[in-house]
């Protein structure tokens, strides 16, 4: 089902990473485009799998809603199943938001996210290794926002990042790679976009991947010291002020 906030305006419909629920997932950010410059924020929960049917899931529910085209705001593997939408049902998209997203246009980079993915649901289901992994994985989340003076709605973000599914998590990139050996990225649309890449060596392949996103899209590629690559916790404001960028051009 989904949810509509505010009531005039460009139709937005945001994207979480991973297999996360959508609500509180971008704190701030629906309630901020509603403000300035105006939209109707859709917020709904895609099916974590199988990921190579998640673009239909979406074109059929942006149909039965009457409510496309969309500004498009993906963060991770949400910033893939934007682009594969994006490119299987251009009619649907009218603006792309990218944040540090899923190397769906890298073979090589798609492969290990799925491979990574693969190793960590495996181990979880090993006695010993699934009550480490989930502790690890909290602290990595901690260190993520150690030394940051974030307010109460980030670090509610994070806490709940602490409590990944990884069932579900695991499934959730299961076909990135084939996805990736499919994906041209001059079939994608021209459409109002920004690429936000987290703060990563120029030689690196994730950036490498996102420069030839942003190149097929003509849009700026934005990225800023110590951005994370859950840049929208780590960097709320200047997500914000790129997504309104592209929201704001629809609306001119």
């Amino acid at each position: 089902m989904v949810d509509v906030r505010g009531t005039a305006g460009p139709a937005v419909l945001l994207l979480p990473g991973g297999a996360e629920a959508v609500d509180g997932f971008f704190p701030g950010l629906a309630e901020g485009l509603i403000a300035d410059p105006g939209a109707r924020v859709l917020l709904y929960d895609r099916p974590a799998a199988p990921l190579a049917g998640a673009s239909a899931d979406l074109h059929a529910m942006l149909g039965e809603a009457g409510l496309g085209p969309v500004v498009v705001i993906g963060q991770s593997l949400g910033g893939a199943v934007a682009l594969l939408l994006a490119r299987d049902h251009p009619g649907d998209v009218a603006g792309l938001v990218l944040l540090d997203p899923s190397p769906v246009n890298d073979v090589a980079g798609a492969g290990q996210v799925e491979r990574a993915m693969r190793v960590i649901l495996a181990l979880s289901r090993v006695p010993l290794a699934g009550r480490a992994i989930p502790a690890l994985m909290r602290k990595a989340v901690e260190r993520s926002g150690k030394g940051r003076d974030e307010p109460p709605e980030i670090r509610a973000a994070r806490e709940r990042m602490r409590d990944v599914d990884l069932e579900k998590l695991g499934r959730a990139a299961e076909g990135l790679e084939a996805l990736a050996r499919g994906f041209r990225e001059a079939d994608l649309p021209r459409v109002p976009a920004v690429v936000v890449t987290a703060d990563r060596k120029p030689t690196a392949r994730m950036r490498q991947a996102h420069r030839r996103l942003a190149e097929a899209l003509g849009a700026p590629l934005l990225s800023w010291p110590g951005a994370q690559h859950e840049v929208h916790l780590s960097h709320p404001g200047e997500v914000l002020e790129a997504c309104r960028r592209v929201v704001s051009s629809l609306r001119a």
